[in-house]
Order: C-alpha cells, then sequence, then structure tokens
C-alpha cells in the first residue's frame, strides 16, 4: 500500500510527503509487476482510491503466458518502450526464478547484478519489496527472507512495520542509505474509514518497528514525565515539549503517553494548557 500510494504520486506528478513547498515534479511511468495481487480485483481498485493517482501511468507487464523473472529481457524491453522512470517488483522471492536458492549469494548476485545494469543504462530506479523473517534475535539487516546480499546490493533500505495497539499505523525506518544520510522515520495508517493516510515523522527504531511495537521503556518514560510535571496543576504545553525535550522525549512518544493518560488540553487567553 506504500509503494502503491507513491507510485501513485509519481505518476501524476504530485509532491510526495515530504517534498518542499517548491519542488515540482514531472509525471513519470512506474512499472508495477506483483506476483500477490491481481489487478482487476486488487491493484487497480487500490489505485483508483488514491485520487491523485494516473492509471495511464502505471504499467503492468502480462506474465499470462511466462512467469517474469529478474533476469527476464521484458524487464528492459519494457522499460525502454514506455521510458519508465521507476520499475517495481513485489515481493522479491517470487521473481529470483525456479532453480534459484534465495538463500546462496553465488545465485542471488546475477540477478541483483542484472537489475542494478538496468537501472543504470535506462536511469530508472528499482525498488525491491521483500518479505521479513520471524526471528526476532536478529538485527535488522538480517531479517529479511533470503541471502544478505540483497540489503547489501540496495543502496537504500527501508522497513516498514505494523504497530501492534496502534490502531492501524504503519511506521518505516531506514535501515540503510549508501547515498545520502538515513531519513528520519515517518508512519502512516492503514483504515476502512480514511483508506491510507499520512501521519509524517514518528519517533522510533528499526528493532522497535521489527517488534511491532514502541518501545515500552521510551514510553513510560513519557508517563512518568507527564505525570509529575502535571502533578500540581494544569502546564502549558510549549514549557512541557521544551522541558520533554531536555530529557530526550520526542513529541511523537509525548504525544502517544498523553493519549494513553487521558491528558486533555484547553486554551486560555493565547496559551495553550494541558491537565491530567
Amino acid at each position: 500500500m506504500l509503494i502503491l500510494h507513491l507510485a501513485g504520486l509519481l505518476s501524476s506528478g504530485h509532491p510526495l510527503p515530504f517534498d518542499n513547498e517548491d519542488i515540482e515534479r514531472e509525471p513519470i511511468v512506474v512499472i508495477y509487476q506483483t506476483s500477490e495481487d491481481g489487478y482487476d480485483d486488487t491493484i487497480k481498485p487500490r489505485l483508483e482510491s488514491f485520487s491523485h493517482a494516473n492509471l495511464d501511468n502505471i504499467i503492468f507487464i502480462n506474465e499470462e503466458k511466462c512467469s517474469l523473472t529478474m533476469l527476464d529481457e521484458r524487464i528492459e524491453e519494457a522499460i525502454v518502450r514506455e521510458n519508465a522512470r521507476l520499475f517495481i517488483l513485489d515481493p522479491i522471492q517470487a521473481y529470483v526464478g525456479n532453480g534459484v536458492d534465495i538463500n546462496r549469494a553465488n545465485e542471488v548476485r546475477p540477478l541483483l547484478k542484472n537489475l542494478s545494469q538496468i537501472a543504470q543504462r535506462n536511469n530508472c530506479a528499482i525498488i525491491l519489496i521483500g518479505h521479513m523473517n520471524k526471528d526476532r534475535g536478529s538485527k535488522s539487516s538480517y531479517r529479511n527472507l533470503g541471502s544478505i546480499d540483497f540489503p547489501a546490493a540496495c543502496r537504500s533500505v527501508l522497513i516498514c512495520g505494523e504497530m501492534k495497539g496502534e490502531n492501524g499505523i504503519r511506521a518505516v525506518v531506514q535501515d540503510k542509505c549508501s547515498l545520502a544520510p538515513n531519513g528520519k522515520p515517518f508512519a502512516f495508517e492503514l483504515s476502512q474509514e480514511n483508506g491510507f493516510k499520512w501521519i509524517g515523522y514518528y519517533d522510533i527504531t528499526a528493532e522497535e518497528v521489527l517488534g511491532g511495537m514502541l518501545h515500552k521503556s521510551q514510553k513510560n518514560n513519557a508517563i512518568d514525565f507527564i505525570e509529575t510535571i502535571l502533578s500540581n496543576g494544569p502546564i502549558a504545553s510549549a514549557d512541557i515539549f521544551s522541558k520533554a525535550e531536555q530529557q530526550g522525549i520526542a513529541k511523537r512518544t509525548l504525544d502517544s503517553a498523553k493519549a494513553e493518560l487521558g491528558v486533555t488540553s484547553y486554551k486560555k487567553g493565547n496559551i495553550w494548557y494541558w491537565k491530567l
């Protein structure tokens, strides 16, 4: 859903969520290839639910007669023919081809090298969507299904996970970036009522995303902080944010703790206050 949403924005030239206001984008052609969902009954309705998507600029390679693999010549042929600037494979594991062991580096590297060369020759970004394994004891870099060469070959790796008990919120953390500093974590919400909704920057780490929920100690610290600072009565919210920042408590964590405690806000004059 995240990648489809971004593909829709790019297909119509709409600004991306964290673009500066003065950035103007030209619509681009996106090739979105997925083995997990049907186009007519799933992908197309999802794209149509995004009012910003231009379906004429989102292309699919027909796999009815022959399944696609990462070594398939049809990938570059489609990119050249459509002048595509973004190519998406969802998920990685479905496009390695028969007889390829995704856990063997020597079998995975030729696939990734081929995609890298295609991207470079055609000035086309390639996004690979992969599933994570359930091994909670491993570092984030080792949590992908298959060889470590998958994340190693990519210039940027994002981890996306659902936050348990957070009402449909998914958080995204950049686990690797070889070309620039890591971006800030962010979140979005999926619900039947609102569909896809951006939340914005989000205070969380890769390990916490993989764990499925906010780190309890951070949230508990924020709860203790609020209970203490409001124990003698209401306090101006600006003062609360300032003191929380001094203690290393992020605004997102503070807001989550505020909601859990049932803290209310009210305005007196031109100043907002919090009270238990």
